[in-house]
């Protein structure tokens, strides 16, 4: 592999050789110039004009090896720097034995003149044996089963598709797990291109995450591996390459500029209604980012039914609003111009006049309505269609990709080095019949841990809850201060003042002040659950995301949602009533319990719900796209002044932002929250999906954008789903159809205008007429004790306390002098009987219909399930033709001669040890 191309042989020492070979002259068959004793040495390092060759490269300098990897370190001159050293020349002497090839740039040729490059090459042989211990799936003959598209939908689908050499890159294989022993049963033309660079890439980081850096006589297990190298700043960064610049094509032909293409034809904005190039993401990045983008594009899709609905309820909500006999009602005069209501807060709060909430009641009818229930059912049936026709589209990809055979148990071959390095023991795998590291840990440790870990977590979740309290209190406390405030400022507040009320002001101020809350904890929680998952000390990778994903979607679920929980629920449920209100701390302070908006608290849940989801996805789209640019801006300025054949692709990839190992977990954590947004409290908001379209719309593209140019390439990862996100996803899409329920039941109006309109009316024909006086209660003025009573300087100057004997308030009580005065009339239990059935039918209608879809949606089209049958008999009968012709070979060549024993497994035998460890 090592193939020189017309150079001097100064110009081309041998990238193999070892940095602890300065003083041996000969390695490998292969000789040295002569180094002085006091120079560092790099391997592959040479005097040569860079003028002479473009450094925006992705080759070696012979112009033929390519570059599959990059690490990066600098001169430290300290005596920490010493211990690096040693480290780095451990480590590179164990790569070249494992077979890999070296390259090194010096410092001299970096733009900061401190960073040295070591660029790796992976010879045929290291990727077959890898290959073959990782079951990578390779192509073994053409897929010969015709593919079935309705031509019509072709041609609909035209404007949205893009070139088929973008979305097909690559023809369409049957494939069968790489075997080393068996080359030539596959398709193999050139060795040098069988491979792609993603699976190239993703077999060097599995090399160099278990290879050691200790020397042969000091074994010490914790020594293993890039990531600690990292960590203790042996090397500061560890990427594969880009092909090549993002917005124009490689200057070399054998290039194959993807991601160049990837940035033309998908991470642009305007194409923004153009079908996703997944094909070429899977192969660029791998299957792991490819399913996420495949998760994203479909969740945005099916997004645009439920915005199509949300939006003709709307609609509907607004050719309704002059219709709104309640509405209209209260903005009379006549009617809400001549009840007078009580005071909402203690002393500083004054009484008001029903008309005073006109405002706030019409807005509240744009989503209190009939169409508010036929959405929320909608929602519920549609979270349905959208997981099962995801696990078909699933389904479809683990077949198109090779993931079908791709079960958990392969993950075993991707054991985490970290636990690794913790493992003492050694057992006997019941599947492979193979001996296997195990931790071996007490159970007293593993419970003690155990429970430090999911303390935490609980902990974090009542400081949540805590935060969530002190805003309640401001709310509280606050409000009576705006009341005071816009009162005394009542004529510079005239233009605003019918807009702004004192609730209001108190809902959005409380709702910013808690965002920002909810963003602080956020920051500080995620590195509190990363900390307590390592030390859980996961086997593997998928372990370890599976076991962070749960804490960390257990804390933002009551982090983001705790707010709009306490607004649907709990917000003015448990006020009282005048004479004996209900207090925060059980009476021990003088915070009287909340009451909502006169318009409801439906609209106030409207409100929380924007200002949450809205302030979320814009500050979620400024971290991704704003901050990785501005420092890459920042970090490339002096580099970006250099001609393009003297700025190095290794430089340029180095400039840009890390991609790290829980970056992808961080994109899923962001769509399954908006997505909890948009179905557990879409009956307060029927645009949410609305917004959460238009917000996907441009996330795809942000995140498209990010990966393509701002961000190196992450090292390519198999997965054959969005792994834990969807049993979360299912959990979700449960609970929303309860909370939905519950809040068209409790929170909206719609049941007690309901019952009223069919048993309360007034006359014989159905009406709503009235239902303004009736669902309000009667309460004596004088009956106030002195500590509810408002100030006299409080009071408006209408109110004259000898004319105006009673007030009104939200509730069904018997009036003053009633037998049973200020308990709860019949009518109350009628409601609330009326909310519990209506919770009950709801719930039940709607997952019966869930279940009945669910079970009438096969997870795997019948197509796929076709294929999958025939590329397993093809692969069968293949094998079994392949290993006829191969023993009919044998048998005639079996008195041909002796099998000789290969040279080269003499010479290898002192890597051994070195392979071992890393396979």
């Amino acid at each position: 592999m090592n193939r020189l191309t017309g150079k001097n042989k100064d110009e081309t020492l041998i990238e193999m050789r070892s940095p602890d070979d300065s003083h041996s002259g000969e390695d490998n068959g292969h000789s040295f110039p002569s180094m002085s004793s006091g120079e560092s040495p790099l391997p592959g390092l040479s005097e040569i004009d860079k003028q002479k060759q473009s450094k925006d490269s992705v080759y070696f300098r012979d112009g033929v090896r390519r570059i599959d990897f990059v690490l990066s370190y600098v001169d430290d001159q300290t005596k920490d720097g010493e211990k690096k050293l040693e480290r780095r020349k451990e480590f590179e002497a164990n790569l070249l034995k494992v077979g890999l090839q070296l390259e090194t740039e010096d410092k001299s040729e970096s733009d900061d003149g401190k960073t040295y490059f070591l660029k790796i090459h992976t010879p045929w042989e290291v990727l077959a044996t890898y290959a073959d211990v990782l079951k990578i799936k390779v192509p073994f003959k053409v897929n010969d089963i015709p593919s079935h598209q309705e031509m019509t939908v072709k041609c609909f689908s035209k404007p949205f598709r893009l070139p088929e050499t973008v979305m097909n890159p690559e023809p369409d294989y049957f494939t069968s797990p790489f075997d080393k022993n068996k080359i030539d049963f596959f398709l193999i033309d050139n060795k040098e291109t069988f491979f792609p660079p993603s699976t190239r890439n993703r077999i060097v980081y599995y090399i160099l995450a278990r290879c050691p850096y200790y020397k042969e006589e000091h074994k010490d297990k914790d020594k293993k591996g890039i990531k600690r190298l990292l960590n203790n700043g042996t090397y500061t960064a560890a990427f594969p390459l880009h092909d090549c610049r993002y917005w124009k094509p490689s200057k070399d032909s054998n290039c194959e500029s993807e991601r160049y293409n990837l940035y033309k034809y998908w991470a642009r904005f305007f194409r923004f209604y153009k079908e996703q190039p997944l094909n070429l993401i899977r192969k660029y990045y791998g299957e792991k980012i490819g399913i996420y983008f495949a998760w994203l594009g479909f969740y945005t899709e099916m997004l645009t039914y439920a915005a199509v609905v949300g939006l003709i309820c709307f609609i509907y909500g607004l050719f309704t609003y002059d219709e709104n006999v309640w509405s209209q009602e209260i903005c009379n005069p006549e009617i809400g111009g001549q009840i007078v209501m009580c005071p909402l807060c203690d002393k500083k709060c004054g009484y008001w006049k029903l008309n005073s909430t006109c405002e706030s009641s019409w807005q509240s009818n744009l989503f209190d309505n009939v169409g508010t229930v036929f959405f929320a059912i909608f929602m519920g049936i549609w979270v349905t269609l959208f997981l099962e026709f995801w696990k078909r589209r699933q389904a479809r990809l683990e077949y198109e990709w090779d993931l079908v055979d791709f079960e958990e148990e392969q993950q075993q071959l991707q054991l985490r080095p970290e636990y690794e390095t913790k493992c003492t023991g050694r057992r006997l795998n019941r599947i492979t019949q193979e001996m296997e590291w195990v931790l071996n840990r007490s159970a007293a440790d593993f419970i003690v841990k155990l429970l430090l870990c999911w303390t935490t977590v609980v902990l974090w979740m009542a400081l949540i809850i805590a935060s969530m309290i002190g805003v309640i209190a401001y709310r509280l406390a606050v409000y009576a201060a705006f009341s005071s405030i816009m009162k005394e400022n009542s004529t510079k507040l005239q233009v605003v003042g019918s807009l702004i009320t004192p609730q209001l002001a108190t809902s959005v101020t409380a709702s910013c002040i808690n965002f920002v809350i909810i963003m602080v904890l956020n920051f500080l929680y995620e590195r509190v659950a990363i900390w307590i998952t390592d030390m859980e000390i996961p086997k593997t990778h998928l372990e370890y995301e599976n076991k962070l994903t749960m804490k960390m979607f257990f804390f933002q679920f009551v982090n983001y949602y705790s707010s709009c929980f306490y607004v649907a629920f709990f917000k003015g449920k448990f006020v009282g009533y005048p004479g004996k209100y209900t207090y925060m701390f059980g009476g021990q302070s003088n915070l009287r319990n909340e009451e909502c908006d006169p318009g409801g608290c439906l609209i106030e849940l409207t409100t929380q719900l924007v200002i949450v989801m809205a302030g979320k996805q814009v500050w979620g789209n400024i971290q991704e796209a704003l901050v990785p640019w501005l420092w890459n801006w920042w970090g490339s300025r002096k580099a970006r002044n250099h001609p393009e054949s003297l700025y190095s692709r290794w430089e340029q990839d180095h400039d840009l932002q890390n991609f790290s190992q829980l970056g992808l977990f961080y994109e899923y954590l962001e769509m399954v929250i908006q997505f909890g947004f948009i179905t557990l409290f879409v009956a307060s908001f029927p645009l949410a999906p609305l917004l959460a379209l238009l917000n996907n719309i441009i996330e795809v593209r942000v995140d498209a954008w990010k990966f393509t140019t701002q961000f190196r390439r992450p090292v390519a990862a198999k997965a054959h789903s969005i792994g834990a996100w969807e049993e979360i996803l299912n959990g979700v899409a449960i609970l929303s159809v309860v909370t939905n329920a519950f809040i068209v039941a409790f929170t909206s109006d719609m049941i007690p205008r309901l019952v009223y309109y069919y048993a309360y009316h007034p006359g014989d024909s159905p009406t709503m007429e009235g239902y303004i006086n009736n669902s309000l209660s009667i309460y004596e003025i004088s009956q106030f004790p002195e500590h509810n009573r408002p100030d006299q300087s409080e009071n408006p100057v209408w109110f004259n306390e000898t004319i105006i004997t009673t007030c009104r308030y939200r509730d069904y009580r018997y009036p003053p002098g009633h037998k049973r005065e200020y308990s709860h009339s019949m009518q109350f239990w009628h409601i609330l009987a009326a909310k519990l059935a209506f919770i009950i039918i709801m719930e039940h209608v709607v997952f019966v219909v869930k279940f009945f879809v669910a079970w009438m949606i096969p997870d795997v089209p019948s197509e796929v399930k076709a294929r999958i049958k025939r590329e397993r008999y093809l692969i069968q009968e293949y094998l079994h033709n392949y290993e006829v012709e191969k023993l009919k070979l044998q048998l005639s060549q079996s008195n041909g001669g002796h099998v000789q024993c290969d040279a080269a497994q003499i010479m290898a035998a002192e890597r051994h040890q070195v392979l071992s460890e890393c396979l």
